[in-house]
């Protein structure tokens, strides 16, 4: 296996970058000499310069590259990628980031079981809790492995090999100006609303139109501080997750047709329809929709939404993760396997279920403190 650098990618944040280096520099490496790259966007950030600069990397080679023009995200990360020609694999972190000690360890573990996977496009260091389509929680279905797959590229730390920017970045040269919308693939809105200056949307795209996926995961080795600065108005802590610490882990990784755990770019369990294949023995004419969020041209549903079809069968929902309602067939009426070619009635679904069960030890004089406080938040910035 090459050699693994690691490359930060840093603009105008100075606290962000310092905590990251920190990070970094408290994180175990097994003697291996790591190349550290810090990759400053250029702009008004003399500070940030000063402590990429000034800081000290006694695992290998630190180098410090001030762009000459400013290049924005999604040139800058493109840029940054390139790097895998050099090293061959690449760790690359945005500076708002945190890393878990024990990293390096499973991004080495990572890629190099990915080695000869064509499936797999890229590596990610975070474990997501966060459906960030829907601002609701999500969590991945637990099959023993310590890993889970997604068609959904993760920007929140993520590590390549040459071969797998590679087949990105070509496929990017032919795509790039393309509509994002993939004709007979879904796309989720959130993603095609994202700037132009978004990188992840075209990578997510790819993922989805070349039937690869990232490989997540079940602990995350990466959290997200989400840090006031060009994409982000103001801090927030929807995207902290707990850290691995675990050391010296055999990590045990399954392969995309041995895991139960795959989800497409709308954190949908793409497993599902084979639980439910008694009812609906086509697996591929099922659209798996728990979140309610997709608009899809398939005969059979099975969504969290009411809508106005043929009830075939239903689910409850009281069982975590939410697809494991379904993979144990909970009685219910939380869920609807819907026949789209039948209209019918549109069935009654109770929101505060929903709430009550995503959101625990809720209670109303919190929400109203929430509220207030929000109100207040916003009459102070006008």
């Amino acid at each position: 296996m090459n050699d693994i650098a690691i490359v930060v990618v840093a603009y105008n944040r100075p606290h962000s970058l310092r905590r990251i280096l920190t990070s970094l520099a408290d994180a175990e490496y097994q003697d291996q000499d790591v190349p550290l790259i810090i990759s400053i966007d250029h702009g008004d950030n003399a500070e940030v310069l000063s402590i990429a600069q000034d800081f000290d990397w006694e695992h290998g080679e630190k180098q410090v590259v001030y762009q000459t023009e400013n290049l924005g995200l999604k040139a800058h990360i493109l840029k940054c990628g390139n790097y895998t020609e050099d090293y061959g694999n690449i760790i690359m972190l945005e500076d708002d980031l945190y890393v878990s000690p024990v990293f390096f360890s499973y991004a080495r573990e990572a890629l190099a079981f990915a080695e000869d996977k064509d499936y797999i496009g890229g590596i990610s260091l975070y474990h997501h809790l966060f459906n960030v389509h829907v601002r609701e929680p999500f969590q991945a279905i637990d099959d023993g492995y310590d890993n889970w797959y997604m068609q959904f590229a993760s920007s929140w730390g993520q590590a390549w090999s040459l071969g797998q920017w590679r087949d990105f970045t070509s496929w990017y040269e032919k795509n790039a100006e393309k509509d994002l919308i993939s004709v007979g693939k879904l796309v989720p809105k959130n993603v095609l609303s994202w700037s132009e200056n978004s990188w992840l949307k075209h990578y997510i795209r790819y993922l989805i139109d070349t039937n690869k996926y990232f490989l997540y995961p079940k602990v995350s080795l990466t959290t997200n501080f989400f840090d006031e600065g060009a994409h982000a108005s103001k801090a927030v802590t929807d995207l902290q997750v707990p850290l691995a610490l675990q050391r010296d882990k055999a990590y045990h990784f399954s392969s995309l047709e041995e895991s139960e755990s795959v989800y497409d770019a709308f954190f949908e369990n793409m497993k599902l329809p084979e639980k439910i294949k008694e009812i609906i023995p086509q697996a591929e004419l099922i659209e798996i929709d728990l979140y309610g969020y997709k608009e899809t041209k398939k005969r059979y549903v099975l969504s969290g939404a009411a809508k106005p079809y043929k009830v075939l069968a239903s689910f409850g929902c009281k069982f975590r993760p939410l697809d494991a309602n379904i993979v144990f067939k909970l009685e219910g009426n939380a869920f609807y396997l819907y026949d789209t070619s039948k209209v019918a009635k549109i069935p009654k679904k109770c929101m505060a279920d929903k709430y009550l069960y995503y959101f625990r030890g809720l209670k109303v004089k919190n929400m109203f403190s929430v509220m207030k406080y929000r109100i207040r938040e916003r009459l102070e910035k006008h």
